[in-house]
């Protein structure tokens, strides 16, 4: 078993079995004021950036839900001016990808992504939604879990190794504004495919 069929066990069906909590898609609300505290508290802003994983199923039906979410996505775009494109990366997730300025749009749009996938009967098919922040010189995440139903910070540094230290200060930080995974086996890293860029891309 490879290094990402095992990064997939976890985040996928091994999750699941041993899922602690049921998924709640009003969790990623939480991540309206963990942007504040991560500005205020810690001196991290949002990078604009946030992206929702799913695992794809080879049928018309799931078609036609990933086309339901872009539908739903481009209605809101122009409300709220948040971009959107849909990718598949290197190690055979796929991604629905939010850019947007303003972080209470990005929450918006991945919840509403989400919401639409778990009306669509494909709840199950959902892995993780990921929020983007940055410093002067470090990236760092937040990542929810739906096969677990909790938050884990991930700070990823070069030479695919993590900062630690940064990602328990995140932790302590953040611990009661969101629901974080108390079980450290399943803070599993979502690499980049190449240095200086996001997970999705």
């Amino acid at each position: 078993m490879g290094l990402f069929d095992s990064i997939r066990e976890m985040l996928g069906t091994r999750a699941e079995a041993d899922a602690a909590s049921d998924a709640d898609p009003e969790d990623l609300f939480g991540m309206s004021t963990a942007y504040i505290t991560m500005a205020t508290e810690l001196g991290y802003s949002s990078t604009g950036d946030a992206a929702l994983c799913f695992s794809g199923v080879d049928s018309t039906d799931f078609a036609d839900a990933v086309r339901e979410v872009e539908d739903i996505l481009h209605a809101g775009s122009e409300e709220t001016g948040t971009d959107f494109d849909l990718r598949e990366d290197d190690h055979g997730y796929q991604w629905v990808v939010l850019h947007d300025d303003d972080p209470e749009d990005l929450v918006t749009s991945i919840h509403f992504a989400a919401d639409t996938f778990i009306e669509r009967d494909y709840g199950s098919r959902l892995l993780a939604a990921v929020f983007g922040f940055s410093n002067d010189d470090r990236t760092a995440y937040w990542i929810y879990s739906f096969r677990r139903g909790a938050y884990y910070p991930f700070v990823p540094r070069s030479g695919q190794e993590r900062d630690d230290a940064l990602e328990f200060k995140l932790e302590s930080n953040l611990d009661g504004e969101l629901d974080i995974e108390n079980d450290k086996q399943y803070w599993y890293p979502l690499w980049p495919s190449s240095r200086g860029t996001h997970p999705w891309e």
